[in-house]
């Protein structure tokens, strides 16, 4: 590693790009990149940086910078493409910063697609993906990730349901379920395509919860004794899913 590859506390300076990426390639930065690279991570003209697509691992560029524009000039990769932990993350949007948070920490935990679901209790009317985007970009970059997950459309609990995937474990964090239990479940998921619901503040309402229930594919399960915020219950939920049957167990490394 050379100068400027690392800031100054030693974290590694990466930067998320949508362009294929190989040996001796330039990629011209858009403006908002141009203003990342050199008023947020404060780089200079020469130094290093890893950028990633999420297609083609992560590589090691150089930076030419001018007061105007900035390209990358790509030396060598340092890391191929991992594949993705077939998670997915669906649940009731929340507002603002709250969902900046559950956003972030769902990539870090390995999600590879988060998809909004409107349900009768929704407290959020409307779904920035922009903004949800740009917040999974960061943890991505932040995080030491080579990969973004895929920002679903807003889609309505029923229509969900009705077009659930046979194939796809669905883990419903369901506030009824029995507070004790032993997880064993999510064990036997390992390996499966699975997705986990959490649902909105005031929860699924009961014909939503015997909906969810009914399908052959859930499995209910409690996140304990105590009420957790959405954002808690998801953070929560996705550890247990990946200590249990996900990409941190012994079986998959």
């Amino acid at each position: 590693m050379t100068r400027g590859d690392v800031t100054s506390t030693g974290r590694a300076r990466r930067l998320y790009v949508d362009t294929g990426l190989s040996e001796g390639c330039e990629i011209a930065l858009a403006r908002g990149q141009l203003h990342y690279v050199r008023d947020v991570i404060r780089l200079r003209d020469g130094d290093g940086l890893f950028v990633f697509n999420g297609r083609d691992g992560e590589w090691q560029g150089r930076v030419a910078l001018s007061r105007r524009e900035a390209t990358i000039a790509l030396l060598h990769r340092t890391r191929a493409q991992e594949p993705a932990c077939d998670l997915h993350f669906l649940f009731a949007p929340l507002k603002h910063a709250r969902l900046d948070y559950m956003v972030q920490k769902a990539t870090e935990l390995g999600v590879a697609r988060l998809v909004p679901v409107i349900t009768g209790r929704t407290g959020a009317s409307r779904v920035n993906l922009a903004r949800m985007r740009a917040n999974a970009v960061e943890a991505a970059e932040q995080c030491g990730l080579v990969s973004v997950p895929v920002i679903g459309e807003p889609v309505e609990l029923v229509s969900l349901i009705a077009d659930w995937p046979a194939g796809r474990a669905l883990v419903f964090a369901d506030e009824a379920a029995a507070r004790q239990h032993d997880y064993g479940g999510l064990a036997a998921l390992r390996g499966r395509p699975i997705a986990l619901i959490v649902g909105p503040e005031g929860g699924f309402s009961p014909p939503e919860r015997a909906a969810l229930a009914g399908l052959a594919a859930t499995m209910a399960i409690s996140l304990g004794p105590r009420i957790m915020r959405a954002d808690t219950a998801a953070v929560a939920a996705l550890g247990l899913i990946q200590a249990l049957a996900g990409d941190w167990t012994i079986a998959d490394r």
